[in-house]
């Protein structure tokens, strides 16, 4: 009796103690002295190695400096699309490659922190299945580096389900509405179309498709040298770029987007009011850009 109650204490302690923590939005794993390409093989090996799926990679702004590699496992792919609130956005994590004075950094979106702000409540109904991906995760990482140092500024776990970035500010129960179709047919053949013919010069980096649910999120690569990636980037930090690429989600009939004000700030939490305000066009540049796609 007395170590069952020790053992309930403990759980309750530890459920404690990661509430009251700060979260990072990021891990990095290592800094290489081999090329991008070698090292970016040896990410992508090393996931295919231990069951996670790799949707698509990309060179954002168009810099052979900068990579990401989207990825997603079946488990996790599964488990949040049982969230209806735009769950499935959940699904792809990101690995950021950037090139620096002859060195490699590798790091990756942080499962906790992303699954906790996307995901609100709903993050502890299935936190089992999330501590065994973001374990995992870092198991299968090993075999790139072993650092695993948390970066990008911190957010409190229990504030990240309903983060905003400064008061009147949009939260991710505010989304943008790009377009509502007569079917999820035709707004998946709408958005595809337009990716394909890269219009408003974007790419498509990965898509992923819930046929039976009726859901598709698309990770779009924005191009556009004047308000694109290569615009907004180097003004908020490349570090930070396996928050890349942007999303759009197609769920029944209804293609939305995370408002930049909360997407952008989530990412970048830690950026100050004075260089949110050099990129003061960006959510409005992101918003009718991925609108164009849905038309």
């Amino acid at each position: 009796m007395k170590n069952l109650l020790l053992s309930s204490l403990a759980i309750i302690f530890i459920g404690i103690s990661s509430i009251a923590q700060d979260l990072s939005p990021y891990i990095k794993v290592v800094e290489s002295s081999e090329t991008m390409n070698a090292i970016s093989e040896k990410v992508v090996n090393a996931l295919k190695d231990n069951s996670f799926t790799v949707l698509g990679t990309y060179n954002p702004s168009g810099k052979s400096t900068l990579k990401v590699i989207a990825f997603t496992r079946t488990d996790l792919k599964n488990t949040v699309v049982k969230v209806t609130d735009r769950g499935a956005l959940a699904a792809t994590f990101k690995i950021g490659l950037i090139q620096k004075n002859g060195k490699v950094t590798v790091s990756y979106t942080n499962p906790e922190y992303i699954l906790r702000a996307y995901l609100g409540t709903n993050y502890n109904t299935f936190v089992s299945t999330f501590n065994k991906f973001s374990n995992d995760l870092k198991t299968s990482l090993s075999a790139v580096g072993n650092e695993f140092t948390p970066f990008g500024g911190t957010v409190a776990a229990k504030k990240l389900g309903k983060y905003h970035y400064k008061i009147m500010m949009p939260y991710f129960s505010d989304p943008v509405t790009l377009n509502e179709f007569s079917s999820f047919e035709e707004g998946l053949k709408t958005i595809t179309d337009n990716l394909k013919a890269k219009k408003g010069k974007t790419t498509q980096v990965y898509q992923l498709l819930y046929t039976n649910e009726k859901i598709a999120v698309f990770g779009v690569g924005l191009k556009n040298v004047e308000d694109g990636e290569a615009h907004f980037l180097p003004i908020i930090g490349e570090e930070h770029v396996a928050a890349l690429p942007y999303e759009i989600i197609l769920q029944g009939k209804k293609a939305t987007m995370l408002h930049g004000k909360y997407r952008l700030a989530l990412h970048w939490p830690e950026l100050t009011m004075g260089t949110f305000m050099k990129i003061m066009s960006t959510p409005g540049d992101i918003e009718d850009t991925l609108e164009g796609l849905c038309k």
